[in-house]
């Protein structure tokens, strides 16, 4: 049994016009000059079709091609190794079952997201976390505030708050913020100081701040988000972006309010009262109520509770027989602290 092919040996370049004739359990390649092999049918690779007619290569011979140029004798055919299709697992089970299948899977990872990066985080050694953290805040750019008196008021106030084993420092940058980098490093912003109206909103903050700390709320946020870029890479671009932000805000929140459970419980146990902290979300409110009524989808894609919400909790928290996180002198002092800085170890990034 034979069947005419068109044949390139991968070594002279030329083309040959032989029969495939069976031979045994495989096959060789006959024309007038003789013939070549035998050759496996289970070497055979498949390289597509060309005019209908299906072609093959070799294992380990590079450049070794045949195509057939007219239909296959059954005998023949039947040999021939069968070529995998782009979505065949698809096609065998369907696309409707598929699709089933996926969104399944899918939802399992989903909740192995939300609830593996906790006991992921349990695993890594806080010494590690610090010197993570010692890397991301470098110098900061210079830009830490060290005017004596004011860095011995903000230790006063870490300390009456039960802060240990963090670094608690002022960076002169004008925004009214507040950050946690992983290992206890938390960073207030000057811009915070100034906007602050007593030194109980910047103890409030920075309770808060620390409420991430005692979690590790920071690394854990990062495994998750490392495990969610992992997921959603191989959606379309602007998808798999929203996605990704829709998720890790509403976990933001999620954190963010355990935080500010956290504050509110230290305020408490430390005598500090908490209405300033809520005069001072009550002050952030009045810019988001510029808003309208997108404020309320703005609280739903924040990363933080809606400032106004938040007001409410601290307000509604108060409690009689508190004292100042601070004396005057101190709460002076604090407000002056940027009027000296760090100097910067290298000539890297500044900000």
């Amino acid at each position: 049994m034979r069947a005419p092919v068109w044949h390139y040996d991968g070594r002279s370049g030329v083309r040959r016009t032989p029969d495939l004739v069976l031979a045994g359990d495989g096959f060789v390649l006959a024309d007038g000059a003789g013939e070549n092999g035998p050759f496996a049918f289970a070497d055979l690779q498949p390289q597509g079709d060309i005019g209908g007619y299906p072609q093959y290569g070799l294992k380990k011979q590079p450049g070794w091609r045949i195509g057939f140029t007219a239909p296959l004798p059954p005998e023949i055919a039947e040999r021939l190794p069968r070529g995998k299709h782009y979505g065949g697992l698809i096609d065998r089970f369907g696309l409707w079952p598929a699709v089933v299948v996926f969104a399944a899977l899918s939802a399992v990872a989903l909740y192995l997201l939300v609830t593996t990066p906790p006991m992921l985080v349990r695993m890594i050694p806080q010494s590690a976390e610090k010197k993570w953290g010692e890397a991301m805040i470098g110098d900061f750019g210079g830009r830490t505030c060290t005017a004596p008196a004011g860095t011995a008021a903000l230790a006063g106030m870490a300390n009456r708050l039960g802060a240990k084993d963090m670094d608690i420092r002022v960076v002169d940058i004008p925004i009214v913020n507040a950050v946690t980098l992983p290992g206890g490093h938390i960073l207030l912003f000057r811009g915070l100081i100034d906007e602050a109206e007593s030194p109980d909103e910047v103890a409030g903050v920075l309770a808060h701040e620390m409420g991430h700390v005692e979690n590790r709320d920071v690394l854990e946020s990062l495994v998750r988000q490392f495990g969610l870029s992992i997921l959603l890479m191989g959606a379309d671009g602007n998808v798999g972006g929203y996605t990704n932000a829709l998720l890790a805000a509403g976990y933001s929140r999620t954190v963010e309010t355990r935080a500010d459970g956290f504050a509110l419980g230290r305020l408490h146990e430390t005598k500090i009262a908490t209405a300033p902290t809520a005069a001072f979300f009550q002050r952030l409110a009045k810019g988001e109520a510029a808003f309208g009524k997108a404020g309320a989808l703005l609280g739903y894609i924040s990363s933080h509770p809606m400032s106004s919400d938040r007001q409410r909790m601290f307000g509604s928290a108060a409690k009689p027989g508190v004292t100042a996180s601070l004396g005057a002198g101190e709460w002076a002092a604090l407000r002056s602290i940027c009027t000296q800085r760090a100097e910067p170890k290298d000539r890297g990034f500044r900000f």
